[in-house]
């Protein structure tokens, strides 16, 4: 059989029509195709392929929200999850690990506060740049607080060279000594105070103090404010009674927090996203935390009116009807815990101004607490024990006692909503009974302020620890359960990945501080 080929009609056969139809088709593709690569090499190319939605360059306000957002977010869970905890204002019911001193890898502090200084120092860089010295101050402000957060948490941290990586390219960076590193702070804080109001930028972006002219004040008073902490954080170590005396001598070069207006205390929102960190807790999972014994006895001992601010009644009393407060000891077992007082019925729960919109049945105010950075009472109880030490002599050791009382109580007055019920106005025989009145030696006068602070930076996420790191005050007795050798913490270890991105100088480090693990002493604590 054989296939015939019809001729077309210009006379070609079908195979030689067919292969110029094919060449004409290729061609034209090739037309097409070389027109694209001129046109695309026209010098619109970077106009026509740029995603205008997406900027290269940010202001400083857009950046200095989020920072502050985030930063403080993190100090409340830090917070909820061992600050509370290990200086026993809370102890847990249900997975005790925390409270037993098993914590293994603590890495939050870490991550926030290294992750966040790239933003910190792009406000930096760019109010350099645009000489903004508004937003400098407050940006060195925060960098001063971050890196307190870190080195007060390890020890010898990375500093100089943290924030290297993009401008130099230093991917490893040295560990700095703990007093290198707070030789910075206090010269940044003290670089701010100067700086700001001396630029004329209206300060946007700023959720903690609201922005415009009259927060650069509020921002001044805190910058001073922390160095007066900073400075009673390494007391022990070196004479830091001049540099103090100086801030108290000139109030008008160095303001001071004056009230609770100037609390740097961050007030949520109602509504989504800015609220309480704990806002979405699981009610399993915040009711695992519960009022410490240390906290509940030592409130119940002086008829503190912030007892019910801190905890909540029992759920069963031993005599139906009876308001009744109970806190569970720190370091129990899983199953003491879980049965202490006849089990979670019988434990008061943390107060309900800290508590998760599920935990409770009406729910609670949405954002009533605070996220705390420092506030005006911690700084009265802090010049108490200083002119007490006679590491100032301005003022009264025993006024600025009471102020921080009636500071931190005030606070909470203005804030808990008049539906919970809670009565802050302390009983006129508070002041003059002799677990609050400012009598005996020296050292009872400190035991009292001691307590007194440590009651009121409760949820002021890792400074009790600080503190009481530094102080001693008030005692703290590790559970009769705990894993650490009936030892107190006294530091986070370094995060593992720090062993092998950045190992040799992590070992430098180590080898200078000593072993890297929860009961080496950082440079202020020895």
């Amino acid at each position: 059989m054989r296939l015939s080929v019809s001729p077309l009609p210009n006379g070609e056969g079908l195979g030689v029509g067919l292969n110029r139809y094919i060449m004409k088709s290729i061609n034209y593709i090739l037309s097409i195709l070389t027109l694209l690569v001129v046109t695309s090499c026209d010098n619109n190319f970077e106009v026509v392929n740029n995603n205008t939605n997406v900027p290269t360059q940010v202001s400083p306000d857009l950046l200095l929200s989020g920072v502050l957002r985030n930063t403080i977010n993190d100090q409340v869970s830090e917070a909820w999850g061992i600050g509370n905890i290990v200086v026993q204002h809370t102890a847990k019911i249900q997975f005790v690990n925390e409270d037993r001193y098993l914590w293994g890898e603590r890495n939050g502090v870490w991550n926030s506060v290294y992750g966040n200084m790239r933003n910190v120092q792009n406000i930096i860089d760019l109010a350099t740049a645009n000489k903004q010295n508004n937003y400098l101050g407050i940006a060195l402000i925060w960098k001063s607080w971050l890196f307190s957060l870190a080195t007060d948490a390890y020890g010898d941290i990375p500093y100089t060279d943290a924030i290297k990586a993009k401008s130099e390219g230093v991917y490893t960076p040295k560990y700095d000594t703990q007093e290198v590193v707070y030789n910075g702070i206090l010269a940044d804080l003290a670089r701010a105070n100067e700086l700001l109001g001396t630029s004329n930028e209206v300060v946007s972006g700023d959720i903690l103090f609201g922005g415009g002219v009259a927060s650069i004040a509020r921002w001044r008073r805190l910058a001073n404010s922390l160095r007066v902490r900073s400075l009673m954080r390494i007391s022990n170590r070196r004479s830091v009674a001049a540099d103090l005396q100086a801030i108290l001598s000139d109030a008008t070069k160095f303001p001071l927090m004056a009230a609770n207006a100037d609390n740097a205390a961050l007030t949520y929102l109602a509504a989504a996203p800015n609220q309480w960190p704990l806002y979405g807790s699981r009610v399993g999972s915040f009711d695992e935390f519960r009022a410490s014994k240390s906290l509940v006895d030592r409130l119940v001992a002086v008829n503190d009116p912030r007892l019910p601010v801190f905890a909540r009644p029992v759920e069963r009393p031993t005599q139906a009807g009876r308001t009744e407060y109970v806190g569970i000891p720190n370091g129990l077992g899983d199953t003491p815990a879980l049965n202490f007082n006849g089990g979670p019925q019988g434990v008061s729960r943390v107060g309900l101004s800290f508590a998760c919109l599920v935990c409770s049945s009406p729910a609670p105010v949405p954002n009533v607490a605070r996220g705390l950075v420092m506030t005006y009472a911690e700084l009265q109880f802090l010049l108490a024990e200083a002119r007490e030490k006679n590491l100032i002599s301005t003022g009264s050791a025993e006024t600025y006692y009471l102020n921080g009382i009636r500071a931190n109580m005030d606070f909470y007055r203005a804030i808990v909503p008049a539906e919970y019920g809670v009565n802050l106005n302390p009983p006129a025989e508070y002041f003059t009974q002799a677990g609050v009145a400012y009598t005996g030696s020296s050292a009872e006068k400190l035991q009292k302020i001691g307590t007194q602070k440590w009651i009121a930076l409760m949820f002021n996420g890792l400074e009790g620890w600080f503190d009481w790191r530094r102080t001693g005050i008030p005692t703290v007795t590790p559970g009769p359960d705990n894993l650490n050798n009936n030892r107190v913490p006294v530091r986070y270890p370094y995060p593992r990945s720090e062993q092998s991105l950045n190992g040799a100088n992590r070992q430098e480090a180590v080898t200078r501080q000593g072993t890297d693990d929860l009961n080496t002493a950082v440079w202020w604590d020895k």
